[in-house]
């Protein structure tokens, strides 16, 4: 049987969610708890691979087991799992369904702070001179990438993606002015290594004046790097909604 999990993790404590020599992973540490449970090695496959300190407050995963085990598998999971990694459902679905390549789409949020906080230290990037930004042209940027389907611009190096296409559906920001709260909200069919950081980081570049959106028009229809590069901390970043055809996940 091929079972698919959505759960939820807070990245600080791992590097990304794929498996690494010598490295704590998301991963890796379900893994291990699925062996301690079952005394066998079960490999888990997720929708995409975050980076070092990247959040996932929707996430999923995919297994094979030769039983019925969804019965309690999240209660009994959830009890062996660390505190930073929450399983919310098990469900039986077909047996060809992969987590990431049946994924429709991924939707990445990007949280920044203004006002110093110490309970988002590790949740919210505190950048009090984004609102020296013109948010207009913030936006104007974010806007623009969506006439575009390829992102070499804005992946990072030494990458073995074999296409930089990617199917934007969204892209935007949001303020709310009373917490000096922002937020860079993006869809797409996929996500190239690095994309999403990069793109906040060019988008408050152009706010600040530091670059200007002809240098980013231009970078897109060349295929060409941005002579200034900002890739935000991970730290704010999360994989917030990942999207599937319903025939395919049985209503997962």
């Amino acid at each position: 049987m091929r079972f698919a999990v959505r759960l939820a993790y807070n990245g600080t404590n791992y590097s990304g969610w794929q498996s690494q020599n010598n490295a704590r992973t998301v991963q890796s540490e379900i893994e291990t708890v699925l062996f301690k449970k079952y005394r066998e090695k079960i490999s888990v496959l997720g929708c995409g691979r975050t980076d070092k300190g990247v959040h996932a407050s929707d996430f999923t995963m995919h297994f094979d087991f030769d039983e019925d085990i969804s019965e309690n598998f999240i209660y009994s999971l959830n009890k062996m799992l660390p505190n930073d990694i929450a399983l919310y459902n098990i469900s039986i679905v077909q047996d060809d369904f992969h987590a990431r390549f049946d994924a429709i789409s991924r939707s990445y949020i990007y949280k920044i702070h203004t006002i110093k906080n110490p309970f988002n230290a590790h949740f919210s990037y505190f950048f009090p001179l984004i609102e020296n930004a013109d948010f207009s042209l913030m936006q104007k940027a974010a806007n623009l990438l969506l006439d575009y389907s390829e992102f070499f611009p804005f992946c990072k190096t030494n990458t073995d993606v074999k296409t930089m296409k990617c199917q934007l559906s969204k892209s935007q920001w949001a303020k709310k002015s009373e917490t000096g709260d922002y937020y860079f909200q993006i869809t797409s069919n996929r996500f190239l290594r690095g994309m999403v950081r990069l793109i906040v980081g060019m988008t408050i570049n152009i706010g600040l004046g530091k670059m200007s959106v002809n240098e980013l028009e231009l970078a897109l229809k060349t295929q060409n790097r941005l002579k200034l590069d900002w890739s935000v901390p991970a730290h704010g970043l999360y994989l917030n909604r990942v999207v599937y055809d319903d025939k395919r996940t049985h209503n997962f």
